[in-house]
């Protein structure tokens, strides 16, 4: 079978990643690269040895390609997407769908008026401990879903910051850069989330910017849930810490970031310990639970994300993260943003 040809926009931190990952991919090859006229981005195309192109209109009069992988800044996507759903070239934009839920209102509805073939860079719903927490959860094996707690807790270096100042501005802080894996996790995990209430600080870094929130979630099945998120906290519970799964990052296998939590039983992510009540009617706090552990073999989601590209790029899968899924996360990152500022519950 052909390799397909899969060009890049933006060869940033995550660019780069989707490069390698295409660079060792069977199924298909790095074409072009869509990026600035600056003398960083030629230099990595020389290195790469593919041709850059300062727009996308270029590359698509250009060269034939079957799909793009949209990695520019947020304020970009809709309109580069756009771009590669009027000329029929399927496309993965990465996360969030849009700068603005209005904007991605604006692309999910010429996504679903043509039928485009577009994907939402939530890497981790291709996550195999996503795929098999999901799979209990859904199989009935906790019973009725009562509530989740997760966590996001970490400590970003002064570095980070200092190579993107945009970073410590409004629109910048961990709610829209890393709460929104969180919702689409929650999302996957427990359904669709009809409420949220968050307080926010910045207490810390004092940056124009949070860099801590408590949130709680009220879910459409009626579960409940609580987060905490910061990025200034000396602390490994947070999904990159405990995954495993991103090697750049120090790996603490004991700790769990999630809890999930029914009426018969528990899940802790990503450890996998399960904890159920082994005769249904029995459940009382003074009885023991039974433990497992559920083996899961560990991947990489992106790597399994751009294998799901391929595929759905051949007509032979569906979109795992659709564009209703990307703008769902960026609704509910919305409604936490509003209610951190007004101390309001914002419903969905």
């Amino acid at each position: 079978m052909e390799k397909l040809s899969i060009a890049v926009v933006g060869p940033g931190l995550i660019g780069t990643k989707h490069i390698a990952l295409i660079n060792q991919s069977q199924t298909c090859f790095l074409s072009a690269l869509v990026a600035p006229d600056h003398p960083h981005d030629h230099a990595i195309a020389r290195k790469l040895g593919v041709p850059l192109y300062h727009r996308i209109e270029d590359l698509l009069a250009a060269r034939h390609i079957d799909g793009v992988i949209i990695c520019s800044p947020n304020v970009f996507h809709v309109e580069q997407a756009r771009i590669c759903v009027d000329a029929g070239v399927a496309v993965l934009v990465e996360k969030p769908i849009a700068h603005t839920v209005e904007e991605g209102v604006q692309l999910l509805e010429l996504v679903e008026a043509t039928s485009a073939k577009l994907i939402v860079g939530h890497h981790r719903a291709h996550s195999p401990i996503m795929a098999s927490a999901r799979q209990i959860v859904n199989s009935g094996a906790l019973g009725r879903l009562v509530a989740i707690m997760g966590s996001a807790l970490f400590y970003k270096p002064a570095d980070y910051f200092e190579a993107g100042p945009w970073r410590t501005q409004p629109g910048g802080g961990p709610i829209l850069i890393n709460l929104i894996h969180e919702i689409s996790n929650f999302r996957l995990l427990c359904g669709e989330i009809s409420a949220v209430q968050a307080i926010a600080s910045n207490a810390i870094r004092q940056f124009a910017v949070e860099d801590t929130v408590a949130i709680t979630f009220q879910f459409a099945s009626g579960a409940l849930g609580t987060f905490m998120l910061s990025d200034t906290a000396a602390c490994a519970r947070s999904w990159e810490q405990t995954s495993g799964e991103n090697p750049a990052f120090a790996s603490y296998p004991d700790e769990d970031c999630y809890m999930v939590t029914g009426t018969e039983g528990s899940l802790a992510i990503p450890t996998m310990r399960l904890q159920r009540y082994p005769v249904k009617g029995t459940q009382s706090w003074l009885t023991p639970f039974p433990t497992e552990t559920v083996r899961v073999e560990r991947r990489d989601p992106l790597a399994c994300q751009l294998a799901h590209f391929v595929n759905l790029i051949r007509g032979t899968e569906v979109p795992v993260v659709s564009a209703y899924d990307g703008l769902q996360n960026l609704r509910v990152a919305e409604a936490i943003k509003e209610s951190a500022r007004s101390r309001k519950l914002m419903y969905l």
